[in-house]
């Protein structure tokens, strides 16, 4: 019997550092065996040298890939079982949610019966390299608000970031989907945390009364020069601490879960007490604000300033491993 229980036990810490670890190339060779070769070339670029792979952003605008439009029913469920995929449960539900909104743009900003400027269909898919568990490869969906870069190696998810994710309106205000708040946690934690300050630790954490236009890395291939700021995790209390770490787990939590884990852990490594929490603007929804979390190798922004403060901006990006791009460079030399 405990020899019975000693493999069960290491078969469930195996499974608990393998199993979440999921292969896509699967979802993606899945999804490009529907696509007609017109549609298939317009998927396909070189993993390492079309800088394609690099074009960040996350405004309306010309990207290249096929999108939502270009598919059938068939394609459309390939394409959104990829996605899936590659995101945990809280993060394909407001990468939908997010895409939802720019029906509510089309009814706010007016716009004609016959224009894509706002549209939840123009989402584009890009796959580089060519999927397969044994070799490195990569995919990026986006559209406007939403900007998500995957590098997958050797049959797991070794990169998601830069990640962007948006929301225009923060807060509905109008219609059916009225009341809803796509990146909710976001900002009503951030808003915990800075309001639970004291006077002194306020004065530590705000750097600014005026909160930023926009985040500070905007569309960067490399992030650097980002001056640390805010108070440290060991300047808060055991009880801001816990805060700290809910709002850290809302946004690491978007991921995978393979890849969730993977990202905290090395956050971890890195040192939790190595992070800070820095605030710029208004105390308030509806008041210009933003907030970073900042530390070795990583920095998350998030930023609610345009439209009368209710236009959200979020950004994850790990400063050492953004787009994997010095891993998969590795492994695709030792692969040739």
């Amino acid at each position: 019997m405990l020899y019975k229980k000693i493999i069960s036990a290491i078969a469930l810490l195996l499974c608990f550092n393998f199993c979440f670890a999921q292969d896509i190339s699967s979802k993606a060779n899945a999804f490009l065996a529907t696509l007609s070769p017109e549609l298939k070339a317009r998927t396909l670029f070189t993993l390492l040298k079309d800088e394609e792979r690099f074009n960040l952003n996350f405004v309306p605008k010309e990207r290249k890939g096929p999108t939502f439009h270009d598919f059938n029913d068939q394609q459309k469920t390939a394409a959104l079982a990829l996605l899936k995929a590659s995101l945990s449960a809280q993060g394909y539900q407001k990468t939908v949610d997010i895409m939802e909104l720019e029906k509510v743009l089309v009814i706010v900003e007016n716009q004609k019966p016959d224009s894509h400027y706002r549209d939840p269909l123009n989402y584009h898919f890009c796959i580089f390299g060519t999927p397969a568990p044994d070799k490195p490869w990569g995919w990026r969906f986006e559209g406007h608000h939403i900007s998500i870069n995957f590098a997958s190696s050797y049959g797991k998810i070794i990169s998601s970031t830069p990640s962007f994710f948006g929301a225009n309106p923060g807060i509905v205000k109008i219609d059916e989907q009225k009341g809803k708040q796509a990146l909710k946690l976001e900002s009503e934690i951030g808003l915990t945390l800075v309001n639970s300050l004291t006077q002194e630790q306020l004065k530590i954490a705000r750097f600014s009364e005026e909160a930023p236009h926009e985040i500070f890395t905007g569309t960067m291939r490399k992030v650097s020069n980002i001056e640390p700021r805010g108070i440290s995790y060991k300047g808060l209390s055991k009880d801001q601490q816990k805060t700290f770490l809910q709002l850290l787990d809302v946004f690491v939590k978007n991921y995978e879960l393979g890849f969730s884990k993977t990202l905290m852990d090395k956050i971890t490594k890195a040192g939790i007490e190595n992070l800070s929490f820095a605030w710029a603007g208004g105390l308030q929804y509806g008041l210009p604000h933003y907030y970073r979390i900042q530390g070795p190798m990583l920095l998350i922004e998030y930023d609610n300033t345009q439209t009368n403060a209710n236009h959200v901006h979020t950004v994850v990006r790990d400063l050492t491993n953004d787009y994997a791009e010095d891993i998969l460079q590795e492994h695709y030399l030792k692969d040739h």
